[in-house]
Formats: C-alpha cells, sequence, structure tokens
C-alpha cells in the first residue's frame, strides 16, 4: 500500500475511536493486533483494544482524539495526537473529578494488508494525572 493509503488507514482508525464505532475498527484493526503498551489486565488482540477504549469512555465519555499531523514511511505511520475530554466517570481508578483535560501523544502504527497489525503510543500521562488531580 501507498503512505497515503496507510494514512487513510489510521484515519480511519482515529474516526471510529472519535465516533465509538467499534464495528468499523474491526474493518482496520487486524483481530491479533499486537500492542506493546497494552494495559495490564487487558488482552492482545481487537478485543483488548476494545475493552480499553469502552473503560476509558465510561471514564470520559467525551473523549476525543485529533491527528495533529502524521508521517509515513514505508509500513509505518507516526502520528501526533491532541487527546481532549472531561473525566465524569472513574478513569481506571481514578475517583470522577469532573475535570477536563488537554495532553499530547505519539501513534506509531504498522499497516499490513490494508490493517493496523501493531500499535505502539507514548501518551503524556503524567500530565493527565496532574489535570486529573491524581498527582500533585
Amino acid at each position: 500500500m501507498s503512505r497515503e493509503e496507510n494514512k487513510a488507514v489510521v484515519r480511519r482508525y482515529q474516526d471510529a475511536l472519535n465516533r465509538n464505532d467499534l464495528d468499523m475498527l474491526d474493518e482496520v484493526v487486524a483481530a491479533d493486533i499486537r500492542m506493546s503498551d497494552i494495559l495490564p489486565g487487558f488482552p492482545q488482540g481487537i478485543e483488548g483494544a476494545k475493552m480499553i477504549h469502552q473503560r476509558t469512555l465510561t471514564g470520559a465519555p467525551d473523549f476525543h482524539t485529533t491527528i495533529d499531523f502524521m508521517v509515513a514511511e514505508g509500513d509505518y505511520v507516526v502520528s501526533h495526537l491532541t487527546i481532549t475530554g472531561t473525566q465524569t466517570g472513574e478513569f481506571f481508578g481514578i475517583p470522577p473529578s469532573g475535570r477536563s483535560f488537554h495532553f499530547t501523544g505519539i501513534s506509531v502504527a504498522r499497516i499490513a494488508n490494508g490493517k493496523i497489525v501493531e500499535h505502539r503510543g507514548v501518551e503524556d500521562a503524567v500530565g493527565l494525572m496532574r489535570q486529573l488531580g491524581a498527582m500533585p
């Protein structure tokens, strides 16, 4: 696939997450996706990714990711992301705070046969925890 086609796969992936369209995820994410940054207690694969997404929305129903820019090389697409939301429910063990958050991250996806087969990401988790009042 071309670089632009690979970028389009990642855009569809982010769009599906932002719309909570988990059926669309099956179209752009391999069932056996490998995620090096999977949270403890969640299984690898598309089902684990869906579980994390649902847990995220339980704590922050307006969770939204914006792709600021993308770079593609070979089978890889790197995206710089801005993530926003409001914590109205329990968020991975943090009691509801009612606070809004805004942080950035970098996502690296490897594409094969039109689907994301590997994902890793780095987010400003410390910044998020501070904004939610979970860290000084």
